[in-house]
């Protein structure tokens, strides 16, 4: 992956000279993935008070301690690839794709609140809204095989958890349903896709592959394999027998299938 990511900002730099001293200090001049992507985020989330040096040491630290987190730098990458139509390569997607970078801050993040480094976590999570428009509290556990498609607007509770190989599109809220302390946001399982604009409040389960139709409201339990669309979200089928999904639609990515089956569905 590495070496095809090189390769692919030799022939941008080739074909866009104005590109070329950008791509060889974010990219060209690294000797891995994860030193690149950490000279990049650093860069990116520096401000004039947390410096770029700094933040370049500490997100490449992390990154070569945690073993899991280098899996998930990769899976993300390759899940974006399969699942995103506008990907054109990796370099692209390393450099420009804020869901993915911000996914990538976020693991940073989360590593610092579990090793009890909680006041610089949420700084980084603080320079992760600012800078990327996602706001993911590092508290909140997620796993690998993640795309956030856009990712602009998108909010992740405190004690939310996101399983494996979830696909999540802009302006997506798992949040609380109120001031309410202890486990309080959603607990997404594996393989789900939850499309853009959707809410999803309060400390309820989204079973596995599971969709969630673009802006719908969905404040109670979801099983798995089944669709949920609407304000208040009702599922497909109905309550009794609800039409069970064949296939994973975190990989398919189909939004719009279920409107065949809709019969509310009228213009």
């Amino acid at each position: 992956l590495w070496q095809r990511m090189r390769e692919e900002a030799r022939w941008d730099a080739v074909k866009e000279p104005l590109l070329a001293s950008y791509l060889y200090s974010t990219i060209l001049s690294h000797r891995s993935l994860e030193r690149a992507l950490a000279f990049h985020l650093g860069n990116k989330l520096a401000s004039s008070t947390l410096l770029s040096t700094q933040l370049c040491n500490l997100i490449s630290d992390t990154f070569m301690e945690d073993e899991d987190i280098r899996r998930a730098i990769r899976a993300d990458i390759q899940a974006v690839k399969e699942r995103d139509p506008a990907f054109s390569s990796y370099s692209h997607c390393l450099l420009n794709f804020k869901g993915y970078l911000a996914c990538q801050a976020y693991r940073v993040a989360h590593r610092l609140w579990k090793q009890g480094r909680t006041a610089l976590a949420l700084a980084v999570q603080s320079r992760i809204s600012e800078v990327f428009h996602v706001d993911i509290h590092p508290a909140a556990h997620i796993g690998s095989g993640i795309m956030l498609d856009h990712a602009t607007g998108l909010v992740v509770g405190e004690t939310a958890r996101i399983g494996n190989n979830v696909s999540i599109l802009h302006q997506v809220t798992l949040g609380g349903t109120g001031a309410v302390d202890g486990d309080r946001h959603p607990k997404i399982g594996d393989g789900v896709l939850i499309g853009a604009g959707a809410i999803i409040l309060g400390n309820i389960k989204i079973g596995d592959g599971a969709k969630i139709g673009a802006g719908s409201v969905v404040l109670i339990d979801v099983p798995p394999h089944t669709t949920a669309v609407g304000n208040p979200a009702r599922l497909l089928g109905g309550k009794q027998a609800p039409t069970k999904l064949s296939e994973i639609p975190s990989e398919t990515m189909d939004h719009t299938s279920f409107i065949k089956g809709w019969s509310d569905y009228v213009i």
